[in-house]
């Protein structure tokens, strides 16, 4: 179904985004929460599920794949298959640089939380970090790779929040790791509960979404920020200059992506909003109840957007960074 009325314009400079005959359609119906993530050799996009419960059991969710095959959208169910993993609560993720899949995976009680490493086609799954000086991670919520191979991902208090997480005994964090070193670092503690985070495409600007005014589940705190900042970043290690560049409004922010101009996109209780680097708001999506996204597709010009009971595309004229 397409529904080119779904992007509304703030600004004319929004026409540079949407071109002349953008689209919206449903890809799939999946139950894709969060960590779109597209693998350009296999044309493939891979989410992870709403979290499901059983009785007496933690809640569990997992990696799917849904088969693309140049197909734009109204794919079969038959396209999504569950990836093999032993992760228990994946969140967000995105491919490493030799095209794994790096994972938020949250725990639970019995499990550490942690980035985990899934390569499709070879299992098993490998844990990369799962602690700060021996203090156990909380609930990694969303992850970046710079090109320098460094990992950076946040790591909010959510898992305690609801319910499947023991106290956590640190602050919620947003984390450097280090492949080569193995050094984990803070970078930055201020947070009420960071969440998304995407590189410009020249990587000396970090943007962190921080959905504090969500504590409980379905809770809105008007009093604590549903902000995203930018920081510039220097020498690949830390972080100057904060700035906010949107209060998000209606609904927190959460997935962030940014497409090869620098314009930023922010996910809203509304669908999607696109802003310039410096925060001026240029146009929307209007998509309710999306989560996450990501640029994919043969020519890098596909906004796909998970929404919990559906995988959705943007088709745009632009292309991701």
């Amino acid at each position: 179904m397409a529904r080119a009325e779904a992007f509304r314009f703030d600004d004319r400079a929004f026409a540079e985004v949407v071109g002349s005959h953008p689209l919206l359609a449903k890809v799939v119906d999946v139950d894709a929460h969060e960590g779109p993530t597209y693998r350009p050799g296999e044309d493939a996009l891979y989410v992870t599920t709403v979290p499901r419960r059983w009785a007496k059991r933690p809640p569990r969710a997992f990696v799917k794949r849904i088969a693309l095959d140049g197909d734009v959208a109204g794919l079969p169910a038959e396209r999504v298959s569950r990836v093999a993993s032993d992760v228990v609560m994946p969140n967000g993720m995105t491919r490493d640089r030799d095209g794994s899949l790096l994972v938020c995976d949250q725990g639970d009680r019995r499990h550490p939380a942690r980035i985990a490493r899934i390569d499709p086609s070879a299992p098993p799954t490998t844990t990369v970090v799962d602690n700060w000086h021996r203090l156990p991670l909380r609930s990694p919520n969303d992850v970046a790779v710079r090109r320098d191979g460094t990992i950076w991902f946040t790591d909010p208090s959510y898992g305690h929040l609801q319910g499947f997480r023991p106290r956590p005994r640190w602050r919620d964090a947003l984390y450097r790791y280090d492949p080569e070193s193995g050094a984990l670092v803070i970078v930055a503690d201020h947070f009420d509960k960071p969440n998304g985070l995407v590189f410009s495409p020249d990587e000396s600007v970090l943007y962190v979404s921080d959905s504090g005014a969500n504590q409980e589940p379905g809770s809105f705190h008007p009093d604590r920020p549903h902000h995203v900042y930018a920081y510039d970043v220097l020498g690949g290690r830390s972080l100057s200059h904060e700035r906010v560049v949107d209060v998000t409004e209606p609904g927190i922010p959460d997935g962030l992506a940014v497409d090869a101009a620098g314009r930023l996109y922010v996910s809203c209780e509304e669908g999607v909003r696109v802003l310039t680097p410096d925060g001026h708001l240029i146009g929307r999506i209007h998509l309710p109840g999306a989560v996450n996204f990501t640029f994919g597709g043969p020519d890098n010009n596909h906004l796909y957007i998970t929404a919990d009971t559906a995988v959705w595309v943007a088709v745009l004229d632009t292309k991701g960074a």
